[in-house]
């Protein structure tokens, strides 16, 4: 943990939030659009570093993943699977993954 503003944070999550959505007063964290930067420990293995997760609401994810198909996204695979729910690794048009949670 770290201390950024006044505030305890967690070394190597640093976020920014769309200051317009609802946060948490007391944290600080934000409840609607962010942005997280998260350290990872491979080492970098293409061009681009950048991951975007895609957080869908409520209902499941069959219709998100299936407007990201149309955009031309493609589904690499599914994890998660069990109690906690389930996401999917998936490709933009140029081969990056993301996540569609």
């Amino acid at each position: 943990m770290v201390e950024h503003r006044g505030r305890e944070t967690f070394r190597g999550y640093p976020a920014i939030r769309h200051p317009e959505d609802p946060f948490e007063q007391t944290s600080g964290d934000g409840r609607g659009r962010r942005l997280l930067f998260q350290d990872v420990p491979e080492g970098k293995s293409g061009k681009n570093r950048l991951h975007i997760d895609f957080h869908s609401e409520g209902g499941g994810l069959d219709q998100p993943v299936a407007r990201l198909e149309q955009l031309g996204a493609t589904r690499v695979r599914e994890v998660g699977k069990g109690p906690a729910g389930n996401w999917w690794i998936m490709q933009d048009p140029e081969g990056n993954e993301f996540c569609a949670t």
